[in-house]
């Protein structure tokens, strides 16, 4: 349990970094959810013209491992390579990057829904990288970072033999 002596205008952070918020992390699931969304209403739609990507099994793992590990870190604290959010400006880019970062993904999957091109593709692959990065930096979180990078070097492999295929 941690105290905090709050005085001035800074009063709310102070509650916020002194606070201890258990296991999950609320922000971070909403994030997941909203990254999920257009993903799924495009699984629904069924259109996957290039189909998936079936040579290096390595590299399908190290994709799904860096996913999945990365949506976990992002909603679930487990105390291992976490130090939190060191400042007030942390989490203000931490806020700020990951909206920006989120309106521009939903902005490319529309674009993406209307025409398929690779640019989007490698758009939509790197977005949700940057978002994991990006909050595991800000938050201090170095497994979230692995993992955002993992995924990244996975997902972009993959990708990019979907193109050639």
């Amino acid at each position: 349990m941690s105290y905090s002596v709050i005085g001035g205008a800074d009063g709310p952070t102070s509650v916020y970094l002194a606070g201890n918020f258990g296991w999950l992390n609320g922000a971070g699931l909403i994030i997941i959810i909203l990254l999920l969304i257009p993903n799924i209403i495009y699984a629904l739609k069924g259109r996957n013209p290039a189909g998936r990507y079936s040579g290096s099994k390595v590299m399908c793992v190290l994709e799904q491992t860096g996913r999945y590990a990365s949506m976990f870190f992002m909603v679930f604290h487990i105390g291992i390579g976490e130090s939190g959010f060191c400042s007030a400006g942390a989490i203000l880019f931490y806020g700020i990057g990951n909206s920006v970062l989120l309106l521009l993904y939903w902005i490319v999957w529309m674009l993406y829904f209307c025409e398929h091109t690779f640019r989007k593709e490698v758009a939509l692959a790197i977005i949700p990288v940057c978002i994991f990065v990006l909050s595991g930096v800000t938050s201090g979180n170095i497994l979230l970072v692995a993992g955002g990078v993992i995924f990244g070097i996975g997902h972009l492999y993959v990708i990019c033999q979907n193109a050639k295929a």
